[in-house]
């Protein structure tokens, strides 16, 4: 199977549709490369609605936060400045309970900070884990408040040779993005999220 652990995703509820043809499942993937939650702010409500059925039951799945946590060594800060980062997951949470019962976080992953500090194709920016983490623990912290699903993928690949599952020192490669889909999975199984 190839593609990021969202598309994983996609082809599993698929495959049980087909086993069970009273399940319906619509699997969107709508993240952009590179993407801040200012960049989903601006898109997520419209996208969303363009997608729904009166009928479907939704479940939204986020993943985003790394790139807000990108260290712009010209601007001296972060891409997205932690309080703004902050209202931002909560203005997420806000949009996605008006349309579901059913959220989910996915967390941060860490990185390898030999090849992200600084990024070889843009030198001006870097990754740092301390910085990562603090806006991973910003998501888990508003999840927290918000009676809101959190998987925690940070100490979970710190739990394995996380550096042997990046691309390139940032994004997941293909077993990692295996073992991220797995994560999910059984997440959304175990918490009966998904029948």
């Amino acid at each position: 199977m190839r593609g990021g652990w969202a598309d994983w995703l996609k082809s599993f509820y698929m495959e049980r549709e087909l086993k069970n043809p009273e399940l319906d499942y619509s699997v969107y993937n709508l993240g952009i490369s590179g993407d801040t939650t200012e960049d989903l702010m601006e898109r997520f409500e419209f996208e969303t609605k363009q997608r729904l059925h009166k009928e479907d039951e939704i479940i939204f799945i986020f993943a985003i936060g790394i790139n807000d946590s990108q260290f712009i060594c010209s601007k001296n800060n972060f891409s997205v400045l932690t309080n703004k980062f902050q209202k931002n997951i909560e203005q997420l949470i806000k949009f996605s309970k008006k349309m579901s019962s059913k959220t989910v976080f996915v967390g941060l992953t860490p990185v390898d900070e030999k090849k992200t500090i600084p990024i070889p194709w843009s030198t001006d920016k870097s990754y740092k884990n301390e910085y990562i983490k603090k806006y991973d623990n910003i998501i888990k912290s508003i999840c927290q408040e918000n009676n809101i699903h959190f998987i925690d993928m940070f100490s979970e690949f710190n739990k394995l040779n996380y550096k042997k599952l990046l691309e390139d020192g940032l994004h997941p490669n293909s077993e990692g993005h295996q073992k991220m889909f797995k994560i999910v999975r059984d997440f959304l199984v175990e918490y009966k999220i998904v029948r």
